[in-house]
């Protein structure tokens, strides 16, 4: 140390090194970090490390690299050299120690007992899962480019549909997605169903998942998760080995070498104690006739293991909304990574790729790169879009630096050029002439290459055995002369599995590409060299087959381009069940195309119109799906409805980039000042803050009415030119300084924070003297509420606070009229919530976790939410409230309810049975009803006995086949997403 106190600077000599010198440099790392005070994040933060590279520097569980000790002592403000001098001691010793479950001493020399199969287990997933495959990562050498996933992993933004959050208004009343980072998302979820493109991190997710969790690292947010043992299971490869597995096989479907060795009964025991994550990844990946299969073996292990967590994927696409929802899944989705994001990656991808270069002028030149791209991908919107799926943004780092700065503009030449690259440019620039002893054209790699994908397609596989494998090339190479004199079957697979880039050999026996991407891609070129047009055609219904379907039209000269985009729409024509989705296909491939007669051009957009516009916020996703092509066929806004205004806007903002920007601003002056759409300000996150706040929202933006909602910091420092706010949403981590630096004094009325982990207190909010609507989510730190007492609060919102914080001060809020409660209370019974009887309105969450016993004390309540089914007393005493009016229930029993006369509007979000044949004699004066039923788990919903009352104005959402809708007058029911006339 030097007088000063600090961390001295001087050279350790070696002759003073530990007997265990990794032990002692993971010592003296810790002893630096407390010397600095620092903690665990602010050490990553200021080194730029993933949170398990810090970890296990500390902990000694690893030798770290030069990079990584440099890095921590750049941090912990030391020399770098005795950190390295044991670095280098402690990397000549024996690594036995890598392997070790964390709890063991690094430094004892003596013999140990053996590791039970479980420590082995979760030792095994944690190293079978810890690397990536990065798309161009090094070029010279394929079989390196593999990126650690604690480097790798960026925590991306997922997005649920709050209709149980809070589920107490009507679905044009709420956000259509609430977004948290990933960890956020899942922390309160048991099981999950993940919805994302391809590319765009979900396999990825699962394997931090498994990784973090046989580690025990996973982060304070999901402490609830810690403890798990995972269970990673690809259906890619359990379909192709047959039926799938029950618990006591996982081990040996996946092909893990532990399974011979798994104790009799032990995966059982795991799954029924609850101590089990399952991670089934790709239900996309399973064909579509045997997804009910799949979802019956799911269900069956549910019902085997109520208490195991389970987060599953699949493309957006393969399953429809509400596939699992009977199974009380939630529902998340994989956002596109926004601009801060692709700023990370963009700058993880360099670091990892100068830790694998070879000289400093290599490094020099790729920090050059890397700046360069950093502001390339901020400037040109169109790249920032293509940027915007990890995938996709590693392509574009490596063709970036390949192309020493110059990058394609479409996506087909994104992979056009991809291909190029990994194929032979690389070996090529780097003087490898003859690896392994093959020497192959790029023509003629990719003739094998597509010989293996195409049969992959046809056949419904993502992997295949290497047998298969080696009989497809062994069957190409009569006709390959060239190729076949170089070697065998054998010899060229092997060179394409090592030198290509583009296969892998996941398992001894098994062969896939790396990305599904470059599958679909070089298999649509050998479907259109085949000419297998009826092939493409009678295909195209199926998810698995869309990607395919448009690099075919890409790929097509412009007469094949045309008579496939023909075929499309005449089969559409004659198959009224997959109609839209071949319409809507062949409208989104007229993008990829090079070239297009008008005629077909012109028939192809006159039948994708009659799907025009959007009504509902599924169609709007499903249009921006299918890209900006879709942005041409969308209408202004004269003469639309306000669900068709409000979905449009849905679909412009999703697209994003310069053309979605220019169309949404000419249409935004189109549209009458009093018919703004909600979905406008949702669309802010999508484009640049700044500009989207002066060009769209000020224009329309109603400084009394209308709320604001800030997604991102950059939307935070825009705030200043919304002066002065009456009404505002933050859905972002803030400090309670940077929420309420723009906020008024004298005009907030209203603020909603979704996001308050870093709140330690709610003193600030009294200084907004005018605020009488506060709205609070994961507050995860705070202890008390007595901040708000006194307060002229009159409606306040609770979601999600933690387990033990006190709610006293709810007695002190003498205004306070509208209250809900989405969180876990201290109570058996409503009887102890010390709120005035002066409430008017009371929404309960299902977590609340307490009786409704003693609701009668709020004898003036008119509207209530109920999110736990009532016994028979409690309904008994809701039909004592005399002015009750409006009734919202998600669980219940009708058998056990009780008439209640006065309730005249009852909403409904049933997750079974709605039981709608009881209705009319519960409620006989009834003048309002709305239900949704995208939970219900029945494709069938009959309102037939709600004729039975007399004036009913019925409103109805998410009914795939509605029964009895002819009993009702048009002007009385209302169906979300509106229906369209049949053609």
């Amino acid at each position: 140390m030097n007088e000063d106190g600090r961390p001295g600077t001087e050279k350790q000599d070696m002759g003073d090194v530990h007997e265990d010198p990794l032990a002692e440099l993971a010592l003296r790392l810790r002893t630096l970090r407390a010397q600095r005070g620092l903690q665990m994040g602010g050490l990553q933060q200021r080194t730029g490390l993933g949170r398990t590279t810090v970890s296990q520097a500390l902990n000694g569980q690893v030798v770290p690299t030069e990079a990584t000790l440099a890095a921590l002592a750049k941090a912990l403000g030391t020399d770098v050299e005795p950190l390295l001098a044991l670095r280098e001691a402690a990397a000549r010793l024996p690594q036995v120690r890598e392997s070790l479950p964390r709890h063991v001493s690094r430094r004892s020399v003596r013999p140990r007992a053996p590791l039970s199969f479980e420590e082995r287990y979760l030792s095994y997933v944690a190293e079978r899962h810890s690397q990536l495959t990065v798309v161009g990562l090094d070029l010279s050498r394929p079989e390196r480019a593999r990126w650690p996933l604690d480097a790798a992993y960026l925590s991306l933004e997922l997005a649920e549909r709050p209709d149980s959050w809070p589920a107490d208004s009507e679905e044009a009343d709420r956000p259509s997605v609430v977004v948290k980072r990933a960890e956020h998302a899942l922390a309160n979820c048991r099981r999950v169903l993940l919805r994302g493109l391809a590319g765009s991190g979900k396999t990825t997710l699962l394997q931090w998942l498994a990784v973090a969790t046989a580690r025990d690292e996973l982060p304070e947010e999901l402490a609830d998760w810690r403890g798990q043992i995972p269970f990673v299971l690809p259906l890619r490869t359990l379909v192709r080995r047959g039926p799938l597995p029950e618990p006591h096989h996982f081990l040996t479907a996946v092909g893990a070498p532990l399974a011979a060795s798994q104790p009799e009964g032990w995966a059982d025991h795991v799954l029924a104690r609850g101590g089990a994550l399952v991670l089934v990844d790709g239900i996309d990946e399973v064909p579509q006739e045997h997804r009910s299969a799949t979802r019956d073996w799911l269900e069956r292990l549910l019902a085997a293991y109520r208490d195991a967590r389970f987060v599953v994927t699949t493309r957006p696409s393969a399953v429809p909304e509400g596939w699992l929802a009977s199974s009380r899944f939630t529902e998340l989705s994989v956002r596109p990574m926004s601009a801060p994001d692709i700023g990370v990656f963009v700058g993880r991808w360099h670091s990892a790729a100068r830790q694998n270069a070879a000289t400093d002028a290599e490094r020099s030149q790729l920090h050059d790169l890397e700046a360069a791209l950093q502001v390339t991908v901020r400037a040109q919107r169109d790249l920032a879009q293509l940027s915007s799926t990890p995938l996709m943004c590693a392509l574009i780092c490596a063709l970036h630096r390949d192309r020493r700065g110059h990058l394609p503009h479409s996506r087909m030449e994104l992979y056009e050029a991809a291909l190029s690259m990994l194929l032979v440019r690389r070996d090529l620039e780097r003087s490898i002439d003859v690896p392994e002893g093959i020497q192959l054209t790029e023509h003629q790699s990719i003739q094998l290459l597509q010989r293996l994908a195409y049969w992959l397609i046809r056949n419904r596989q993502t992997e295949t055995d290497l047998g298969t494998a080696l009989a497809l090339v062994s069957d190409a190479l009569p006709a390959m002369r060239a190729v076949a004199e170089q070697g065998t079957a054998d010899q060229v697979l092997a060179h394409l599995v090592g030198r290509s880039g583009l296969l892998r050999q996941p398992t001894m026996d098994t062969i896939d590409f790396v990305h599904r991407t470059f599958q679909d891609y070089l298999g649509a070129k050998a479907a259109i060299e085949a000419h297998d047009f009826p092939l493409l055609v009678n295909n195209a219904h199926d998810d698995q087959w869309e990607d395919v379907i448009r690099m075919a039209v890409a790929h097509a000269r412009p007469a094949e381009s045309a008579d496939l985009l023909r075929r499309l729409i005449s089969r559409g024509d004659a198959d009224n069940e997959h109609r839209p989705r071949l319409h809507l296909l062949a409208a989104a491939s007229l993008y990829y195309a090079t070239e297009i007669e008008p005629d077909v051009r012109h028939l192809v957009e006159q039948h994708a119109r009659a799907l025009m516009p959007p009504r509902s916020h599924e169609e709007a996703e499903e249009l921006a799906a299918l890209g900006p092509g879709i942005l041409d066929l969308l209408p202004g806004p004269e003469d639309l409805e306000s669900d068709e205004v409000d979905a449009v806007v849905r679909t412009v903002t999703l697209i994003g980039g310069d053309h979605a920007y220019a169309f949404l601003c000419h249409f935004m002056q189109s549209l009458p000042p009093d018919s703004v759409p909600y979905n406008l300000l949702e669309g802010w996150e999508h484009f640049d803050a700044e500009e989207y706040a002066r060009d769209i929202l000020l224009s329309s933006w109603d400084r009394d009415h209308r709320p604001l909602a800030v997604y991102t910091r950059d939307q935070r420092n825009t705030l200043r030119l919304f002066k002065p706010i009456t009404n505002i949403t933050f859905r972002e981590e803030f400090t309670e300084e940077e929420i309420i630096e723009h906020l008024s004094t004298k005009h907030t009325h209203a603020l909603r924070i979704y996001e308050g982990q870093q709140l330690r207190g709610l003193k600030f909010i009294r200084e907004l003297s005018a605020l009488t609507e506060l709205a609070i989510s994961n507050c995860t730190k705070l202890t008390h509420l007595e901040d708000l007492a006194g307060l002229p609060l009159s409606n306040l919102s609770f979601i999600h606070l933690p387990d033990k914080i006190s709610f006293h001060a709810l007695g002190s809020l003498p205004d306070l009229t509208d209250l809900s409660l989405y969180t876990r209370l201290p109570w058996e019974s409503l009887e102890e919530l010390p709120v005035p009887e002066g409430l008017t309105s009371l929404a309960l969450g299902g977590q609340v976790g307490t009786r409704l016993a003693g609701i009668s004390t709020w004898q003036q309540l008119q509207d209530l939410v109920i999110n736990a089914a009532p016994d028979n007393g409690e309904w008994q005493e809701i039909a004592r409230l005399p002015h009750l009016k409006e009734l919202c229930l998600s669980e219940y029993d009708f058998s056990q309810a009780v008439p209640m006369r006065s309730v005249t509007y009852l909403r409904l979000l049933p997750n079974s049975n709605p039981q709608l044949d009881l209705v009319p004699d519960l409620f006989p004066n009834l003048e309002r009803f709305f239900i949704n039923c995208r939970e219900t788990g029945s494709e069938t919903t009959d309102i037939t006995p709600l004729s039975r009352i007399d004036g009913l104005d019925l409103s109805v959402s998410f009914a795939s086949n509605l029964i009895g809708l002819e009993r009702f007058t048009s002007n009385t029911v209302g169906l979300y997403p509106r229906p369209r006339a049949s053609t």
